[in-house]
């Protein structure tokens, strides 16, 4: 089934006008610490319209998926409450802007990986966090619109209490990415002290519903030692792309059977393990060093990393290293996300890579620095400068976060998403 040339595409989650410090996500070291800060919901959203920019600037093809409506009513509903009425948690959660980690909206598996030949795209349940759990229609209603061409085949989510936290335990390598590849989901086991949110079984039900080759599917445990460190998701401690797997030497529960699989499917794989001697995980989390998106350019592949990971002298003194001698990584792009960053989320958070002919996605969620400029306009004029923890439960925040919302929609033709 040939629908055009296939690439992939970044689809960067627009950060949301409600984007505030609840600190909602135990295990999100990050989150719990900002807890109770103030948030600037307008410069984080231009921050990430910078890094937007920076990519296409790199000569990368980019999407946009947008945010959620908030508070969500019809959760409270199912609460048998309202806005108003509710417990200020509630609240707090039912406004959540986290639907912006757009790696855990949904898993990807390319056209060339599948039975069927069409993309197939499984919407996460992110059943794990009560914050989370209620993303799942939204972003489902937002795919079928993105993504409504026959190239695609769009699941609703894995039925609880399965968890599934989408791309983020997710890995891929191939060849290009227009060739069949191997896939590699990551899940994590209960018992320590923070959740284990990606459950081996919602991976298995995903790699079933899309039709994955199991000789060519990968199922890894990731290391409790990661989980415990902060890791709460496999691309905290690693990232693939191409023919190249980036990964610290804790972030697996058996770091060389993972090896040797992966070796034994693709001869040609480049396996760079940052060693624990060199960065420990708490830098790597702290720095969220792998939580970099790892593409391909002309030149070869970069790694397009926060402002944090510069910062940490650790990382960054190997990092350069890496880079002055022969490794697959040749140049490194650093971006100011320290909002995102402030809430446990970094450059490979706010996005969803799909391998896809541009020609079959709606082009309303493809994005040029044109739109970008439409975008940006927006968020200067509708989203709030700051927010504090006692405006959550201030009805004049309602108000302005939704007049948001709507203005963004509306601007982009997508006024039906409005409710959705």
């Amino acid at each position: 089934m040939a629908f055009g040339t296939m690439i992939e595409i970044n689809f960067d989650g627009l950060i949301g006008p409600s984007h505030n410090y609840a600190g909602l996500s135990p295990g999100n070291l990050a989150a719990t610490r900002n807890a109770g800060g103030i948030a600037h919901p307008r410069a984080a959203a231009l921050q990430g319209i910078a890094k937007m920019r920076a990519n296409l600037d790199l000569g990368l093809a980019q999407g946009i998926l947008l945010p959620h409506p908030r508070p969500d009513h019809g959760w409270l509903a199912r609460l048998a409450t309202s806005y108003a009425d509710a417990a200020g948690h509630l609240q707090a959660q039912a406004v959540s802007a986290s639907a912006m980690w757009a790696a855990n909206a949904a898993t990807v598996s390319p056209a060339p990986d599948t039975r069927d030949g069409r993309c197939h795209l499984t919407v996460a349940n992110l059943g794990t966090m009560p914050h989370r759990s209620h993303e799942w229609p939204a972003t489902l209603a937002q795919l079928r619109v993105a993504f409504a061409h026959d190239a695609f085949a769009v699941h609703p989510p894995i039925p609880l209490p399965f968890g599934d936290e989408g791309a983020a335990n997710h890995m891929r390598l191939c060849a290009t990415h227009d060739a069949a590849g191997v896939e590699i989901f990551v899940f994590g086991e209960a018992g320590g002290p923070f959740p284990a949110r990606q459950h081996r079984e919602a991976s298995e039900a995903v790699a079933r519903a899309h039709q994955l080759d199991p000789a060519r599917t990968l199922f890894v445990r990731q290391s409790d030692a990661a989980i415990a460190a902060g890791a709460f998701h496999n691309d905290v401690v690693a990232v693939a792309n191409g023919t190249v797997l980036f990964t610290h030497e804790h972030a697996f529960a058996d770091s060389e059977r993972v090896y040797a699989d992966l070796r034994r499917l693709m001869p040609g794989v480049e396996i760079v393990e940052v060693p624990a001697a060199r960065v420990s995980l708490a830098d790597a989390v702290s720095s969220y060093l792998f939580n970099a998106q790892l593409v391909s350019l002309d030149t070869g592949m970069a790694l397009i990393l926060p402002e944090e990971a510069r910062a940490n002298a650790a990382v960054w003194g190997w990092l350069q290293e890496h880079v002055a001698g022969n490794g697959p990584i040749r140049r490194l792009e650093v971006v100011d996300v320290r909002e995102s960053m402030a809430n446990g989320g970094g450059p490979a958070c706010l996005r969803l890579r799909v391998v896809a002919a541009p020609a079959t996605i709606d082009p309303r969620f493809l994005v040029d620095h044109a739109s970008l400029d439409r975008i940006a306009a927006i968020v200067t004029q509708h989203w709030p400068d700051h927010i504090a923890p006692s405006d959550i439960g201030d009805p004049a925040f309602v108000r302005r976060i939704e007049t948001a919302r709507a203005a963004l929609l509306k601007s982009l033709g997508l006024g039906d998403l409005i409710d959705s």
